[in-house]
This record gives C-alpha cells, sequence and structure tokens, in this order.
C-alpha cells in the first residue's frame, strides 16, 4: 500500500485486526526485513510497518534528516492513517532509536515499548561519528581527480574501514552522519511505559552493553539476550525472539 506523508510517497504494510501494533525497521532496511515478526503478530493485533523514507519503497527525504524529523514523519503517518491509539511501538536498531526519541520526547504515545537491538547509545559512538566525517572529507580529496565509479570504490573502502554502515545506504549519506550522533539516553531517561529488551548475544554493531544501558534507564524494562543472534536478532532466532514478545505483549 501507499499513501504520501509529508509530500513523501511513502511504501507500508498493514494487517490484521485488533489493538494497533507499529513496527519500525532499521537503518539500511525495509518493512520486509520484519515480515516474520508482521506475520505473526497479525493473528492477534493489527500491525503497520512502513518503509521508512529514503528506504525500501519511499521516496528520499530532501536533506539531511535526524531522529526528530523520522518521529514525526511516524506521527504524521499515523493520523493520516486515522490510528488514534498505538497498543505498541517495536523498533529494531535505528527504528528503536525513533521509538524512544519520539516517545521520550511526548511526540509519539503507546501502551508498551519493545526495543530489538536498539541503537541511540552514542557515547561509545562520538569517535565513530568524527572518524567517519573525518573520512568523508578525506574520500571526496582523494577522489576529486578519479573517475566516478572508482571514486565510487574508493569511498566505500574508506567507510568499510572505519566501520560505518553507510556504505549499505550511501544515498542517505546526510542523514546518517545525523544518526550517528545522535543520542536518546535523557529520552530514555524519561520513559515510564513498560518495555521489552532484546539483544542478540554476539551483536557487534548494538552490543548486548546497550541493553543493559537502557534497563538502566528506562525504569519500567525487561531485558532478554537472546544466545547464538547478532544485530538481527529476529532473523537469527525468530523463534525466541516472538516468544518472548508475545509474551510481553499479552
Amino acid at each position: 500500500m501507499q499513501i504520501v506523508v509529508d509530500k513523501l510517497l511513502t511504501r507500508y504494510d498493514r494487517s490484521g485486526k485488533g489493538k494497533s501494533i507499529i513496527l519500525l525497521h532499521g537503518w539500511a532496511d525495509q518493512a520486509g526485513g520484519l515480515a516474520t515478526l508482521s506475520s505473526i503478530l497479525a493473528d492477534r493485533y493489527e500491525v503497520i510497518t512502513p518503509d521508512l523514507p529514503g528506504f525500501g519503497g519511499s521516496e528520499i527525504p530532501v536533506g539531511a534528516w535526524g531522529l526528530d524529523d523520522f518521529a514525526a514523519f511516524v506521527e504524521h503517518l499515523l493520523q493520516k492513517l486515522g490510528v488514534l491509539d498505538v497498543y505498541a511501538y517495536i523498533g529494531h536498531s535505528n527504528g528503536g532509536a525513533i521509538a524512544v526519541r519520539g516517545l521520550g520526547s511526548g511526540q509519539l504515545k503507546a501502551d508498551k515499548l519493545v526495543l530489538l537491538s536498539s541503537a541511540g547509545i552514542r557515547d561509545n559512538d562520538s569517535k565513530r561519528a568524527a572518524v567517519i566525517k573525518s573520512v568523508a572529507k578525506t574520500g571526496k580529496l582523494l577522489a576529486a581527480p578519479l573517475p566516478a565509479s572508482i571514486q565510487s570504490k574508493l569511498r566505500r573502502t574508506l567507510y568499510r574501514k572505519a566501520g560505518s554502515d553507510m556504505l549499505t545506504a550511501e544515498h542517505m549519506s546526510p542523514t546518517f552522519k545525523r544518526i550517528v550522533a545522535d543520542d536518546v539516553q535523557a529520552e530514555a531517561g524519561r520513559l515510564k511505559l513498560p518495555t521489552l529488551l532484546v539483544y542478540g548475544e554476539n551483536d557487534q554493531t548494538t552490543p548486548p552493553a546497550f541493553g543493559r544501558r537502557f534497563q538502566q534507564l528506562i525504569k519500567n524494562s525487561s531485558l532478554k539476550i537472546i544466545p547464538s543472534a547478532g544485530h538481527y536478532v529476529h532473523r537469527d532466532q525468530p523463534a525466541a525472539v516472538i516468544k518472548v514478545v508475545e509474551e510481553f505483549l499479552a
């Protein structure tokens, strides 16, 4: 399905009946990445999963967006869809950071929150953000005299060495530079709604330490570390994740 939100053609999935659950995918992913979880939950709930702006079938936003822009987009999407009450937000990685920012600022409202390998803890990312900015500048200078195809390969090599996910969505690089420096710990500390934190034991992108930090910040929260799972915990161990999520929502 498609709808225009904030002048952006937006693709989204909507299925099931009952209380509304909003699924927000991570960076460089799309609604389809949460399809298994969505299909199970749709047996008991109404599930809405958008392709966030710039990903999947949704248009690329103009300018560099931050978490506040994405949270506002989600708010406006739900207004257009006529969703007045949200039972729960489920956010993976950057989708989790968007949910925390929106709920913590009061822009979004819900009864419950599920964070899957959520990003938004930037204490350890400040140096990484500086490296990415430096790499971007260096790469541009080095690549200037080279053909376009070689410029692209050089940028990808530099970003890979910097440990940047920008190379997976180069068309959104200005937004990525804002997102990677956007911390949500202050908003997490203001959350009072029941929150389930789910992290993969082997996640190197948003490690279990992020989950423990969120657990300290969010008063009414519980943490589940899923064995033998990485950053895409809901894909690596779908049965285990679905079990804890369904129990929490019920």
